[in-house]
């Protein structure tokens, strides 16, 4: 199971900087930059909490190798950011042929000039891997416009926290009262902070935490993605869930004061 548990590449605490961050992405992930096996049904399901919150320009930081961002169509900007330069490389070669996506190393944290702010940020599995968590929402959200959102989506409570998370970097899990109160303290105004992926909590709750695995089995991932994956979209369709194993929060600069 994916999951929210990939850890996309901001540098871990105490890792190298930026210009020295070529295998960032192996680290923080457990992968190499040559993927593995694809989770398309989880990845659309990400796709569907997300973009619905997202505008015409989208900027998305720990994109790995891309494999999230590909799912966007018909926007006028994407910009995607690594930490890796390796992993930046593998996302120029994937959006080769599209005009409108541009390919950057960036490590949250630093600064990243834009020639105009985007409408919407994402983060996927990012903001776990950082100490200050509220000061990189402040300054992330300047590069965002007025008014724009930014979609954050992370590792979800700390009852999951296990061998995995530590090996791949993870300083923290959240609740949905705990990201919302990191969003608030950035500036930022909120307009929800939810647990998403009941299921995946329950089976990573179980294989990890209770079965002592460090990390997920590659064969369980392949099921969990064709038969757990449909059903927790049916489940979360018509039932509020209390408990997930990510949070889902989605945030907005504002239009005055706040944050930038």
């Amino acid at each position: 199971m994916e999951n929210g548990r990939d850890g996309r590449t901001t540098r871990p605490r105490g890792s190298p900087p930026v210009h020295d961050s070529s295998g960032a992405f192996t680290s923080a992930t457990g992968r190499g930059l040559e993927g593995g096996a694809d989770q398309p049904r989880y990845r659309r399901y990400q796709h569907d909490l997300i973009a619905p919150h997202c505008g015409r320009s989208v900027l998305e930081v720990g994109a790995g190798l891309g494999e999230f961002a590909a799912q966007f169509e018909g926007l006028d900007r994407l910009v995607v950011t690594d930490v890796d330069p390796g992993a930046v490389e593998v996302m120029r070669h994937r959006f080769a042929d599209r005009p409108e996506v541009e390919a950057r190393q960036f490590e949250a944290g630093t600064e990243l000039e834009l020639d105009e702010p985007v409408d919407s940020l994402v983060a996927i599995n990012v903001l776990e891997h950082i100490e200050d968590d509220s000061g990189t929402l402040a300054a992330l959200a300047k590069l965002v416009r007025p008014g724009g959102s930014l979609v954050i989506w992370v590792p979800g409570y700390q009852q999951l926290y296990g061998d995995f998370d530590r090996k791949v970097g993870h300083v923290r899990c959240y609740t949905p009262a705990t990201l919302a109160a990191a969003a608030r303290t950035a500036g930022l105004e909120v307009e929800r902070s939810k647990p998403v992926n009941l299921l995946g909590g329950i089976a990573w709750w179980a294989a990890v935490r209770k079965g002592g695995t460090g990390s997920p089995n590659p064969k369980l991932v392949a099921v969990y993605d064709r038969f757990v994956v449909p059903v927790t979209r049916l489940i979360e369709r018509f039932v509020p869930v209390p408990f997930g194993q990510s949070v889902l929060c989605v945030a907005r600069r504002p239009h005055e004061g706040g944050a930038g």
